[in-house]
């Protein structure tokens, strides 16, 4: 527990000021159970924390995270579903009526993918070298690659990250329609899908406007 020290002394702050201020509602939550207001599929990112960005306490979101924030096709084979089997929990269990796919700047998963492409590109067959865990999941962002090199040809460097980032998002937010009871539940109105951009440096929020294809900030109370 030495090594633990940091998690120590946040878990105490956490006992000693936050629970005390707040126990009427960790009662609430024991007894009513959880309603969240909405789903985030977000990054593991340490620096992209949907509660903090959102203002959220306790019981408000229901959050996945995984690398660079991926929703995968609905899919029946394979063995194991963690994201998809969240989704279908959040939905099915608890009716949360918004699900948000939260993508960010400087994606760790994005740059190894780019890194893969690069790496792809430098061997004479054109082959994508053997990866491990990261190469396999980052493989569903192939069609948002797609989509980036035929629709913006030109970006390179810190441009062709961002654009797959936020490619990424659109990508995660078709295969989120994929899936039948999301489907079903958009055509009755009882669920809305949504796309979010965060710029970690700026700390400004974009929401992906479908009507546009386009992300565009958005604007607090203050602005």
């Amino acid at each position: 527990m030495e090594r633990l020290a940091v998690l120590r002394e946040g878990y105490r702050g956490f006992r000693e000021r936050y629970y005390p201020e707040h126990r009427e509602l960790f009662t609430r939550l024991t007894e009513m159970g959880q309603a969240p207001k909405a789903m985030i599929v977000s990054c593991c990112d340490s620096r992209v924390d949907p509660t903090v960005i959102f203002s959220a306490q306790p019981g408000d979101l229901f959050v996945v995270r995984n690398v660079a924030n991926q929703v995968p096709p609905c899919e029946s084979g394979g063995q194991y579903h963690g994201t998809s089997a969240a989704l279908e929990f959040a939905v099915l269990g608890l009716g949360i009526p918004h699900v948000v796919v939260l993508g960010h700047a400087q994606c760790g998963g994005v740059a190894a993918f780019l890194d893969r492409m690069h790496r792809s590109d430098a061997r004479d067959d054109g082959a994508a070298p053997d990866g491990g865990f990261i190469d396999q999941w980052m493989s569903l962002l192939e069609p948002a690659w797609t989509r980036v090199r035929r629709t913006r040809p030109e970006a390179e460097g810190a441009a062709l990250q961002r654009a797959l980032e936020e490619a990424s998002v659109v990508h995660a937010l078709d295969n989120l329609k994929s899936f039948p009871f999301v489907r079903e539940r958009m055509a009755h109105g009882a669920l809305s899908v949504h796309g979010g951009y965060f710029d970690i440096p700026t700390a400004e929020l974009s929401v992906f406007d479908p009507a546009h294809d386009a992300f565009v900030p958005l604007a607090s109370d203050d602005d």
